[in-house]
């Protein structure tokens, strides 16, 4: 799962909304990147430890465990402390982007943003696909 060049190019798209997984994965699918889904914070700590996603899409509000907690977790992995993972939500306001950062993530960006400009927020952290 990595680019011809050798380097890691693997995203995970974390939202427990269907249509933004679908929009966000058809675009980095297109823009080159391979793509792995999850529902919750559960399933992305299960598939990052199993998949080691250079990058990560995180949404922060989501049923059962939600994305601060599942960015907690996922720092204290040693194999995954490094990957970037950028929250998103629908709600900018509200102390999210400060609880974001606090929680371990490296930016955090409003989901229509995040969707409307995947490639361009991923290529801050990545080098092109």
């Amino acid at each position: 799962m990595s680019s011809t060049s050798g380097r890691n190019q693997t995203v995970m798209v974390v939202d427990d909304s269907d249509d933004v997984r679908e929009v966000a994965a058809l675009q980095l699918r297109m823009s080159g990147y391979d793509v792995i889904e999850a529902r919750d914070g559960q399933e992305a700590v299960e598939l990052a430890r199993q998949n080691c996603p250079a990058l990560i899409f995180m949404d922060i509000q989501m049923p059962g465990m939600d994305g601060l907690t599942a960015t907690r977790l996922i720092r204290n992995i040693r194999e995954l402390c490094a990957v970037t993972i950028i929250a998103f939500s629908a709600f900018g306001s509200g102390g999210n982007r400060e609880r974001a950062i606090e929680a371990g993530c490296d930016d955090f960006v409003s989901k229509v943003a995040a969707v409307n400009q995947l490639p361009a927020i991923i290529e801050r952290f990545l080098p092109p696909a």
